[in-house]
Parts: structure tokens; C-alpha cells; sequence
């Protein structure tokens, strides 16, 4: 999909979101707040589902996990033994010309998303460029969406400084790097996305938001919003352990809000400084452990694809476990295996406590970016506030009669990020035939029933006809105390079907003159049940609807 095509594609599912009530601007009527975002009543619904799921297959389906809620606001001593407030911070530039700041390890990477971009490496194929190409689109259309680019302000120098520089140009990046450069020696520019200027050196910036506890406001009561759920996870690990009759290997799980103080927040939902995390740390016994009792570390060689927890595991079978687990996990709320790609993160990218991290990554209509990482994180998080707090994180393990600091295998994944995934996943378009057979555009979110926040849409077919609005309404109040349903009594049948087809509502059923018996009393007490998807038709007794929607919805 080419850059211009999947700025489309998204400004469309934009759209839909704030015309459908999923998602809104934080603050809207005062110009908004930039990474920041509100869910509206579809939105609200669909979040809520996809965190219910996932609470429910880590806690309620399994005897190993148990759940915790823990505070936002923690005693600052433990974002010192995490290492936050030292290294918790990213690489920031700020463009010279507009002085917009910009996370200098993106940069090329938001430069993937900008039409004046696109129109440079076209015009470069390959890292060669077509200079009369270059020079016409500096003085015409590039003049007016880039103003800052060095290639704009004086066209004929840079062009001769590229011709100069030729064996610097050994690729698209390279040239576009000297594109944006005014000097004709010394280091190439990294333009800036948004004008085309060039940015400074990158310094580090803490991510975390400060806040005070107390009125009184000074260095001594400076605290942090969490910048992720996980910490709370750790330090309330003891109390969980004695309090839940819980052995390792077992797990803490929790869904909870996390603040980031992104330098530069984007891609709708995507990025922002305020969002929500589905994070288990899930405690294990060490490998030397396992093997003094079991005589053995299991190997992935014998078990390539482990399903069934087993005693003999160590370290990098239950990694792999949680990576299948979080996979079958995405398949069955709708995200497509073809959609998601597995990524290894090489020995240099890893965390300097992290044995091994899996990315699992979404094909976004923006790029392939993460939702969902797996890291086998050792003892390092229990061993430090053990250190820092002096009090001890060690478990006595009576079948292996040892004690020990637990490791961990952490699946951490970003909530809003999942709910965008879905909405990219299930928004299509498609062209199908109104009721005269006129062509026309069908925009519809093909959501799992899983998770679609309207479950059932119902339809008396005329609202001036009594009998048919009491029946519909019985239908209603059938339904709802088991699933979300909306009742819609406004406008032509075929613009109902359609305004549930955006809204993602996997059924339709329609009360009409057959279900209250006036055609005959074969049809009497039955309804249209329309499913979304294939937008095929079937009758259905009353009396067997529920069971029916139920065995989709669960």
C-alpha cells in the first residue's frame, strides 16, 4: 500500500471513529490536547469487552494468575530502583526553523507518513535522483507544503552540493538527508517531518510526569504518575504470595492506566501520553532450581511449540509458551495470524536485564509497529527492590526445599493500541447494491462478536405500529441483561442495517407484520435475524434467539 493510499485508508478510520462515537479529542472544544484521547459510548463499550476477555482468560480461566489493582501514584523510591528516574527517557531534537520537538530515533520513521516526503524518494528511486524533477517540484508544489526544506530556500546550491556529495548518495535516506542540508560540507541534516528544517543534536528526556504529594510542593515531595502497571506488580509481590495461597510458577496480572510524557505523540491512538497496559509477570522458578529438582531443563528442541505447562520448564520454554499463548490469545478476539508478525529482538536491542524479548507486531495501516511485547526479564526487577528497600523478595520453594528470588517472563501489551489494531483489522468497503439497485458504499467494521461493543441491533419494522414496537420492545428486554443492544425504530430498514454496519454490530433483527401474525400463524412469534458480515437473512423462532446470538457472542 503505497504512503498516500494508507494516510487514506487512516483518515478514513479517523473519521469513522468520531462520526460512530468510538473515539474523540480529549478537550475538543478548547483545540484539543495533543496525546490525549476520550472513547465515546461505542468506544467505551469495545474497550471495555477486550480488557473483560483478557482479565478473564488470565485470571478466571486458569488456577496460576491471580489479579491486582494498584495506585497510580507510588512512592518515588521505586522508580529509582527500576531505573526510571535515571535511564527512563528518550532522544529529542528540536527543528531549528518551526522549533517543533521530535523524537530523533523516529524521525525516519514519521518521514515514512508525510506526502512531501513521498514525493522526495520518488523523485530520488533508488538514491538517484532526477534533478530537473527536484528542481521543478522545489519551485512549484514543494514551495508550499515544506517551506523550511534547505532544498526549497535555495534550490540551485543544494542541487549543486548533491552533485558534490555524490558518493554520500548511496541511497533514498542519504539523499533526502542532503536535501535538507544547507552546507555544502561538514555532517548531513536530519529534516525535520513537519517543515523540512533541520533539527539539533538529540538530548534525553525523562518520560515520567512529575506530580507533588501534599501542599507543600518541594524537591521532598516530588512523586510520578506510573509510566507502567508493572512495578506495582513487584513490590506488592510478598503480600500477594502470603495472602493467595498461590506456588511458583504463578502469575500477577493487572490493567491499569500508565503515563508518558511522549515527546511526540501520533498515529491517532497509537501513541500517547496517557493510555492503558495488560501486563502479567509471570513468576518461575531459576533453571538451576528446576534442574537440581528435575534432574533436567526442558528444551525447545523437544517441545518447539509448548502448550501444557510442565515441571521441567525453565526459562526459555515458558518464553515461548507465552508467546504462542498471547498469539492464540489475539486469534480468538479477531486479529488475523496474516495480520501480526513475530519479531526477536537482536542481543544489541535487548534491556541489559532481559534474556530474551519477543515483539508482536501489528500491520497497521501506518506501518508495522508493536503491540505487545514478552520478555524474560530474570530476577532483576525482585532483586532491586529487594536492594532498595531492604526487605527480603525471596521465596521458599518446599518441593524443591531451596530458597529463591523468582524470575519473571513478562507479556506486556497496550490496551488502546489493541483497540486500534481491531478497528484497523475490521474496517473495510465495499460496494453492494441499495434496495432500487443502485450502486453505493458500504462502510462496515467487521469486529469479532467477541468484542463488537453492540451485540444485537433491533428494528421494529414501523414505529406507528404498536403491536410492532411492543413485540421489539419484549425482544429488547429479552436480550439485554445478557449482551449490549441498541433499539432503532428511525428511518428505511436498509439505512438502519447500515448505520450498525459502521457501528460493528455483528446482528440485526427485524420485527415485522410475520412475527405479530398477521400473515398467517406459521411465521407468528419468529423475526429476520441479519448478520452483518454476509448480510444474509434467516428466520428465527423468538424463543431460540438468545441462544442463538450467545453462542457467537461468548
Amino acid at each position: 500500500m503505497s504512503t498516500q493510499a494508507s494516510v487514506t485508508r487512516m483518515e478514513k478510520i479517523v473519521s469513522l471513529c468520531k462520526r460512530r462515537g468510538l473515539i474523540f479529542q480529549s478537550s475538543e472544544i478548547y483545540g484539543g490536547l495533543n496525546g490525549f484521547w476520550d472513547y465515546g459510548p461505542l468506544g467505551a463499550e469495545l474497550k471495555r469487552n477486550v480488557k473483560e476477555l483478557w482479565w478473564k482468560s488470565m485470571t478466571r480461566l486458569r488456577d496460576d494468575i491471580v489479579g491486582l489493582e494498584a495506585t497510580i501514584i507510588m512512592h518515588p523510591q521505586i522508580w529509582k530502583a527500576s531505573g526510571h528516574v535515571d535511564t527512563f527517557s528518550d532522544p529529542m531534537s528540536t527543528c531549528r526553523a518551526c522549533k517543533k520537538l521530535v523524537r530523533s530515533d523516529q524521525v525516519w520513521e514519521m518521514l515514512e507518513t508525510v506526502s512531501w516526503a513521498e514525493s522526495l524518494r520518488n523523485l530520488c528511486p533508488e538514491g538517484k535522483p532526477d534533478v530537473d524533477g527536484l528542481l521543478k517540484w522545489a519551485k512549484g508544489k514543494g514551495a508550499k507544503v515544506v517551506p523550511n526544506l534547505a532544498l526549497i530556500k535555495d534550490p540551485e546550491a543544494v542541487l549543486a552540493n548533491l552533485a558534490a556529495r555524490s558518493s554520500e548518495a548511496s541511497s533514498t535516506q542519504s539523499v533526502l538527508q542532503i536535501l535538507c542540508t544547507s552546507a555544502s560540507e561538514g555532517p548531513l541534516s536530519t529534516p525535520c517531518p513537519h517543515c523540512g528544517g533541520e533539527l539539533t543534536e538529540p538530548r534525553p528526556f525523562n518520560l515520567m510526569f512529575k506530580t507533588y504529594v501534599g501542599p507543600a510542593a518541594t524537591e521532598d515531595d516530588i512523586a510520578y504518575l506510573r509510566p507502567e502497571t508493572a512495578q506495582a506488580i513487584f513490590v506488592q509481590f510478598k503480600n500477594v504470595l502470603e495472602t493467595s495461597r498461590v506456588k511458583v510458577p504463578f502469575g500477577i496480572c493487572q490493567i491499569g492506566k500508565a503515563f508518558r510524557n511522549e515527546v511526540t505523540p501520533r498515529n491517532f491512538t497509537f501513541r500517547s501520553r496517557e493510555f492503558e497496559q495488560m501486563e502479567l509477570e509471570f513468576f518461575i522458578k531459576p533453571d538451576e532450581v528446576v534442574s537440581a529438582q528435575h534432574g533436567k531443563v526442558a528444551s525447545l528442541e523437544n517441545d518447539p511449540s509448548p502448550s501444557e505447562p510442565k515441571g521441567d520448564w525453565g526459562w526459555e520454554v515458558w518464553h515461548k509458551y507465552w508467546v504462542e499463548e498471547r498469539f492464540r490469545w489475539y486469534a480468538s478476539i479477531g486479529l488475523k495470524r496474516s495480520s501480526l508478525e513475530e519479531y526477536w529482538q537482536k542481543p544489541e536491542e535487548l534491556a541489559h536485564y532481559a534474556r530474551a524479548t519477543v515483539d508482536i507486531l501489528y500491520k497497521f495501516p501506518f506501518g508495522t509497529q508493536e503491540l505487545e511485547g514478552i520478555a524474560a526479564r530474570g530476577n532483576f526487577d525482585l532483586s532491586q527492590h529487594q536492594q532498595f528497600s531492604g526487605k527480603s523478595m525471596e521465596y521458599f520453594d518446599q518441593e524443591a526445599n531451596s530458597k529463591y528470588v523468582p524470575h519473571v517472563i513478562e507479556p506486556s501489551a497496550g490496551v488502546d493500541r489493541l483497540i486500534l489494531a481491531l478497528i484497523c483489522e475490521a474496517f473495510e468497503e465495499e460496494e453492494v447494491a441499495d434496495d432500487k439497485g443502485q450502486k453505493e458504499v458500504r462502510t462496515v467494521l467487521r469486529f469479532s462478536p467477541r468484542v463488537a461493543p453492540i451485540k444485537v441491533g433491533i428494528f421494529p419494522l414501523l414505529k406507528n405500529k404498536p403491536e410492532l414496537v411492543k413485540k421489539a420492545l419484549e425482544i429488547r428486554d429479552l436480550l439485554r441483561p445478557h449482551m449490549n443492544v441498541f433499539y432503532d425504530d428511525g428511518g428505511a430498514i436498509g439505512r438502519r442495517y447500515r448505520r450498525q454496519d459502521e457501528a460493528g454490530t455483528p446482528f440485526c433483527v427485524t420485527i415485522d407484520f410475520d412475527t405479530i401474525g398477521e400473515n398467517g400463524p406459521e411465521k407468528q412469534d419468529t423475526v429476520t435475524l441479519r448478520h452483518r458480515d454476509s448480510m444474509t437473512q434467516e428466520r428465527i423462532r423468538i424463543c431460540d434467539l438468545l441462544q442463538i446470538i450467545q453462542s457467537q457472542i461468548l
